[in-house]
């Protein structure tokens, strides 16, 4: 069996130098990360598979959560895939509070540390409203229900050291922090910035092709 093993690592040890190098690379440098649902719209859809960069906030000893150098924090409006020990998945949402942040949503309109935030209204239907959100100079598109839900409105929460609140951009479809509470800075696995490609679920997983490099 040893000469068996010896002998296949012999004839293959490039492919599995190789490989392992893959694995490091995705698990401490870069990697995608499929969006099964719609937590994240009208910003990322589902199918879309986004670019997840590993080393944005810390460099971290590959396969574990264990940082070697801290590089920065999260801040305000960044995308953050993060591995939840609550929900046990791995969930990707939007960073609106930072530690010290007093964070409130009456109407789904957001205060943060009592300051009310500016909304444009871009687009209606029946049932939803598209709107720009600025969340203190960061700028992006947030889903509301017209009717409004028992997601809609939370009292004032202070955010802990070394904790984040986190939000879908689809405000009344996500299992957010209004759920599953502040995310532990140990969580965050990395920051998403691109949509690398994208497969239409709705359409026999056909490529989206005006998604494939797409900025979020």
């Amino acid at each position: 069996m040893r000469t068996w093993f010896y002998r296949i690592w012999k004839e293959n040890k490039i492919f599995f130098l190789i490989l392992g190098l893959m694995f490091v690379f995705r698990s401490a440098i870069a990697d995608w990360n499929t969006v099964p649902t719609g937590s994240m719209k009208p910003t990322i859809l589902e199918g879309d598979r986004i670019l997840v960069n590993k080393m944005a906030y810390d460099i971290r000893i590959p396969f574990t959560h264990i940082s070697l150098v801290k590089r920065s924090d999260p801040v305000r409006g960044d995308i953050i895939v993060f591995d939840s020990a609550v929900s046990k998945k791995r969930l990707v949402k939007r960073v609106i509070g930072v530690p010290g942040d007093s964070v409130t949503l009456i109407n789904n309109v957001l205060y943060i540390n009592g300051k009310k935030l500016n909304y444009q209204d871009l687009q209606h239907s029946h049932l939803t409203s598209d709107k720009t959100e600025n969340l203190i100079g960061v700028e992006h598109t947030i889903r509301i229900k017209n009717s409004g839900s028992a997601m809609s409105n939370f009292p004032p929460v202070l955010v802990p050291k070394d904790q984040y609140l986190v939000l879908g951009d689809n405000r009344d479809n996500s299992a957010d922090s209004r759920v599953i509470g502040f995310i532990p800075r140990d969580e965050i696995v990395g920051r998403s910035k691109t949509v690398v490609l994208s497969l239409n679920y709705n359409n026999y997983y056909l490529p989206r092709t005006n998604r494939f490099f797409h900025s979020i």
